[in-house]
């Protein structure tokens, strides 16, 4: 088995790699999504069964968490979305918990809500990891055709299913397993100490119609932009004066 690739410590060269890589990314603008599921454990109802006590039971039922990475990766033959995850997470337990359980076709795991410009509150919210945000009356969100919360005022929202569990990132041995290997490789890695993270791969089953928040922004404009990461701050994009 090729072991180029497995963890060991990190040596000078790769330390001033990593330091060098983070400087030049924090310079670059990263799209900020939430993604929301069913925590472990539970089952959706979907949208047209869903009543008030359901809704008063989303804390319990519903978790989100927002992404440090995003992006869509494929088109054709299927349309594919990535992003990952820290490890451990109850968002990346419920996520691989979804994976391995058989469904029904077209049906999806979670929703990918692509925040607006007017919605650094709610990424910071659900980037918290002691708190289950959909309790808290800042959270405007209302249920997709297969139950799950698409947040209200969101750029856009994507309904997925997760294509099969996700992929250690803190030890890629696996790439070179076989299938048969596949299973092995992932629980020694697993089996590791402190965090690291996942690789999830998604396939978009459906753009949803996000529905406007309740009461106005203070900048309705900020509404049509999308909520970028850059610098250690939220920013949004701006037109470059001509020359």
């Amino acid at each position: 088995m090729h072991k180029c690739c497995q963890t060991s410590a990190p040596s000078a060269q790769t330390k001033l790699v990593k330091q060098s890589l983070r400087n030049l990314l924090r310079e670059t603008a990263q799209p900020v999504a939430v993604v929301t599921s069913t925590l472990p454990d539970h089952e959706t109802v979907p949208r047209s069964d869903s009543s008030i006590q359901y809704q008063k039971k989303a804390p319990s039922i519903f978790h989100g968490a927002t992404l440090s990475s995003f992006t869509s990766i494929a088109l054709d033959p299927h349309p594919l979305v990535a992003f990952s995850l820290r490890v451990p997470s109850r968002m990346a337990l419920a996520l691989n918990g979804h994976a391995s359980k058989p469904q029904m076709q077209m049906s999806s795991h979670m929703v990918v809500n692509i925040l607006s410009a007017a919605q650094p509150h709610i990424a910071q919210l659900f980037s918290r990891p002691d708190l289950h945000p959909f309790s808290n009356s800042e959270v405007q969100w209302t249920q997709s055709a297969d139950g799950l919360p698409v947040i209200k005022g969101a750029l856009g929202a994507l309904s997925c299913a997760v294509v099969g569990r996700s992929l250690p990132l803190s030890d890629t041995r696996w790439l070179h397993s076989s299938m048969e290997e596949w299973e092995t490789e992932v629980q020694q890695v697993e089996g590791g100490s402190g965090l690291a993270s996942e690789l999830f791969i998604a396939r978009v089953l459906r753009v949803e119609d996000v529905q406007e928040p309740e009461g106005q922004f203070k900048n309705d404009k900020l509404r049509t932009l999308p909520l970028l990461y850059h610098r250690r701050a939220y920013t949004t994009v701006g037109k470059i004066p001509n020359p």
